[in-house]
């Protein structure tokens, strides 16, 4: 492959391996998928062929379906790179009501490091979060099983731990505004301040070292700012042609993507981006969700009774 080739981002917007893997492979079988502008609506068809895109990008809090078909291994045969962000928090019924036990999660870590290549697989802690479900009980966080996903990862050989903070999104606060209306939990998102962020940054990766693990941020610029010279924490690039290039040699595109979110950090390298906010909705149902997840068609459509 001599010339510059793209990569695939499958995606940021929903969970394709977990709920639209049949889309996506059909789409690879013609070799055309749809990429719709999600503010200007506009759809153009890409050419997606192993001659012009280096490696497909896949995005996930489940890799079961994708493991269970063997569409990793119908990729590779077709002559595709992959690689791997998977996101495994604590689990969480209040933040992650749909996601699979952690044990699966973990079981499925195991599986995409015994049959792919370790160093293509990162794991994402992400979003960190602070809340309460209750105005009289005490602040709680999504720390409770990040050694346990620590030790799993660090013994598959996974070198690097992505994390951010929450962002409290007006969407966020729509979703969870519907949701305590008709639930008994009252969850509100608690911010903690600027050096409490510093202070758990330099605590997990303290931690993860005990597994040989580095921690990068995701579009946490002021919190790397002031990290100082000693730390080995890093701005990540969750699509980093560079490093797919280390990997699989080759000439992915390795320019900056500055369509991102440049200005919070985010490192990432040129991709195409596949998936719909509308077409695809997540079933995750995550609370603190930056996309839209399927509970928010009940609270859009909670919004247009009350007018």
């Amino acid at each position: 492959m001599k010339e510059t080739a793209h990569v695939l981002s499958a995606s940021r917007r929903t969970d394709i391996p977990a709920f639209y893997l049949d889309w996506f492979m059909d789409h690879i079988d013609k070799e055309q998928f749809p990429v719709t502008n999600p503010y200007t609506r506009q759809t153009r068809w890409v050419t997606v062929h192993p001659d012009l895109f280096h490696t497909l990008v896949f995005w996930s809090k489940d890799f079961g379906p994708f493991l269970r078909s063997r569409a990793g291994e119908t990729l590779i045969k077709k002559g595709f790179h992959l690689f791997f962000n998977f996101t495994v928090n604590s689990e969480s019924p209040v933040l992650e009501p749909a996601v699979p036990a952690l044990a699966r999660r973990l079981e499925q870590m195991r599986q995409l490091t015994d049959r792919f290549d370790p160093r293509a697989v990162v794991w994402r802690f992400d979003p960190i979060c602070f809340y309460k479900t209750a105005p009289q009980r005490g602040t709680e966080d999504n720390f409770s099983d990040f050694s346990t996903i620590a030790d799993v990862a660090g013994s598959r050989s996974i070198k690097k731990c992505v994390t951010s903070f929450l962002d409290t999104y007006a969407k966020i606060n729509r979703r969870i505004a519907f949701l305590n209306r008709r639930d008994d939990i009252k969850t509100v998102f608690i911010q903690p301040d600027t050096s409490k962020r510093v202070t758990i940054i330099k605590k997990m990766e303290q931690r993860l070292a005990a597994n040989n693990m580095t921690l990068s941020l995701c579009c946490e610029k002021e919190i790397f700012s002031r990290l100082g010279p000693d730390s080995g924490v890093s701005q990540n690039a969750c699509i980093d042609g560079n490093y797919l290039k280390s990997i699989y040699n080759g000439n992915p595109v390795t320019q900056r993507d500055y369509g991102q979110r440049s200005k919070m950090g985010c490192q990432c390298t040129r991709s195409v981006d596949i998936g719909s906010y509308d077409q695809h909705p997540c079933h995750h149902n995550c609370l603190f969700c930056y996309a839209n997840p399927e509970i928010d068609k009940s609270v859009k459509a909670d919004k247009n009774q009350c007018r």
